[in-house]
């Protein structure tokens, strides 16, 4: 069988990479005029835990029982715990083609810490607390990734934040350690299927979109950092193309991201929301912009809680689920309804409609595993952030709680596929792991969501 390659791209949009930077990235383009390529439509919510684990299991949210990289392990008000690779219980390719005798060589793809073992070799991804833990599996290769290419980068250090220069220049050095090291894995292992993500292009649209984007809210026409994230996407284009050259001429080869991109007009403050509504009590009042976790909530009388990020969280408190539970479970649905109707009824901060959309789990999933929010909150479709904190006094905010971010993800990403015929038509991120698969002859594991593309 051809060995498979698969370059992630994380968060990498088809409207930059097969549009308004295709002339610029010679390599990716010679991919897409040489092969197959189309939009990837992600998982719902658009969030990178747990977007990759669903691509290569082959899963949805649902069935992994993990909703975001912050998710409730129980019912109690002990807030979230961060997603590990732990917390992914289904096989992922890899380890369909371990169990076959086939090798591969992984790196960065989320959730990838702790780094447990695969038949082959492994890189741990961001979610690794430091390079002095274990991050690669077998243990010994850390020291000779660090001696032979470098220190390993995880990631960018707080990329929220407004020193752009240090960001830059550690976005591109992200993504430049990335690929050499997956270039030096690619020749110096055996392997059968080879698979690295590059977190860069995720970190570069977070913290420079609003520079490149006329359409922006916070838009700065002829700024220095106009062509950022242009430059950057030219980088990763010369990269792609470097490991290409390295890589076996008959080699099946895939591009992938697991979301898009898209700008971010501003964010819905959920908790002041709720509590301007009623739905959500304080024993205390903030005196300041303060996290939800360190407010102090009157839970004999709160109906309703919710959780920053991309999307909305909301939760409700529900007598005999919730240790303080007051919403009677007979009234469960009329409650979230009530909910639902009210959410995507909220406009922008001029009352002009923004198309939210409150989602029920159950309809979004065939199966709910874990502890699911009661409603996943997409405020403007994705183009305003969910803010978790207090004290603002304000339902909407331009001001992000966790540092300047200029972007939201977006539903489609990439997929792009030379060395083998398929076919992209409603591709969607669950598909990926049973193509890899399939082009190394094996049949996906039972309960796969996704199917062949080719």
């Amino acid at each position: 069988m051809p060995k498979v390659i698969v370059i992630g791209l994380d968060s990498a949009p088809p409207e930059l990479v097969f549009e308004e930077f295709a002339p610029l990235l010679p390599n990716l383009s010679r991919l897409r005029s040489e092969g197959v390529s189309g939009p990837l439509r992600t998982i719902e919510p658009p969030i990178t835990v747990p977007a990759w684990a669903c691509m290569m299991t082959s899963r949805s949210p649902g069935a992994l029982g993990i909703y975001g990289f912050r998710n409730r392990k129980d019912h109690t008000y002990e807030g979230l715990s961060f997603a590990t690779a732990n917390a992914v219980k289904a096989p992922a390719a890899w380890d369909v083609a371990g169990e076959a005798g086939l090798k591969s060589v992984i790196v960065g793809v989320p959730p990838s810490y702790p780094t447990g073992p695969i038949n082959g070799c492994r890189v741990g991804c961001f979610l690794t607390p430091s390079i002095e833990n274990d991050f690669t599996y077998p243990r010994e290769l850390k020291e000779e990734l660090r001696r032979e290419v470098g220190d390993y980068i995880l990631d960018v250090t707080n990329f929220r934040s407004d020193d752009k220069q240090r960001i830059l220049r550690d976005i591109h050095a992200l993504s430049a350690r990335r690929f050499a090291y997956t270039e030096y894995l690619m020749a110096t292992q055996e392997w059968d299927f080879l698979m690295m993500v590059d977190m860069g292009p995720d970190r570069i649209q977070h913290g420079f979109w609003k520079y490149m984007d006329p359409q922006h809210p916070k838009h700065e026409p002829g700024n220095p950092l106009q062509h950022a994230i242009r430059d950057y996407y030219v980088q990763v284009d010369q990269q792609v193309g470097h490991l290409l050259e390295r890589a076996p001429d008959d080699a099946i080869v895939m591009v992938v991201s697991d979301h898009g991109a898209q700008r971010m007009h501003g964010g819905i403050c959920l908790n002041e929301w709720l509590k301007q509504k009623g739905y959500l009590v304080l024993l205390e009042e903030p005196t300041e912009p303060t996290p939800f976790a360190k407010v102090k909530v009157d839970w004999s009388r709160t109906t309703a809680w919710g959780d920053g990020g991309y999307y909305g969280r909301l939760f409700l408190n529900v007598a005999g689920r919730e240790p303080q539970g007051i919403v009677d479970p007979a009234n469960y649905e009329s409650v979230r309804n009530q909910l639902v109707a009210e959410l995507e009824a909220l406009g922008d901060e001029k009352g002009a409609p923004i198309g939210t959309r409150a989602h029920r789990p159950e309809d979004l999933y065939s199966e709910v595993n874990g502890v699911a929010p009661d409603l996943i909150v997409y405020f403007g479709d994705l183009t305003w952030r969910s803010v978790g904190q207090l004290g603002t006094g304000e339902i909407h905010t331009f001001e992000n709680d966790t540092g300047p971010d200029d972007a939201n993800h977006a539903r489609y990403g990439i997929v792009m596929q030379v060395g083998a015929p398929a076919d992209f038509a409603d591709a969607h991120v669950t598909d990926i792991g049973p193509t890899v698969l399939a082009h190394l002859g094996l049949d996906p594991a039972a309960g796969s969501e996704g199917r062949s593309l080719v």
